[in-house]
């Protein structure tokens, strides 16, 4: 049996686990950015696109206005810390075409920064909001960043992999 690939495999080998069908949405995708030019890959059974910080809010509201793609819903904003970077991971759902696109972004350690992409989907505020308490990730342009997990005041950002975690002891 093949081996599936890893969510962050970029390689030939993760490309060809997509179905003829999403095999056309991301060649389609590709086009339609090659002057941004994104890192094509797969996430399982999901055609992916990697583009820069500063192309993230122009992606997203292409996908969700071109017609025949039709990404109006954002299903998911999720931030992973990889240790040399924080990596951003929005999944999106055309309804209409009944497809799936993942597309991520990286923004650095140091400076955890990205624009917001709200406008285009208002859900994305609270995803925004989620990934700020938990990795400091600053989205500019989101009006509202306060806390929506943790408590006002509270020190540092448990979803990173550097916060300190105290050993849980069961009585």
């Amino acid at each position: 049996m093949a081996e599936r690939p890893r969510p962050q495999d970029h390689s030939p080998e993760a490309e060809s686990a997509l179905d003829e069908r999403a095999q056309v949405l991301q060649a389609h995708v590709l086009r339609l950015f090659q002057d941004i030019q994104p890192e094509a890959g797969a996430t399982f059974d999901i055609p992916e696109l990697l583009v820069k910080p500063e192309n993230i809010v122009d992606v997203c509201r292409t996908l969700k206005e071109e017609p025949d793609l039709s990404f109006k819903l954002l299903l998911c904003l999720a931030g992973v810390d990889y240790e040399e970077y924080f990596q951003l991971v929005y999944v999106l759902l055309s309804l209409e075409h009944e497809q799936k696109l993942v597309i991520k972004t990286n923004v650095p350690l140091d400076n955890p920064r990205l624009p917001t992409v709200a406008p285009v989907w208002r859900a994305a505020s609270w995803y925004e909001r989620e990934a700020h308490d938990l990795f400091g990730i600053e989205f500019e342009g989101n009006p509202d960043m306060s806390p929506l997990l943790l408590y006002e005041g509270f020190e540092g950002y448990p979803g990173r992999r550097s916060h300190p975690f105290h050993d849980y002891q069961e009585f």
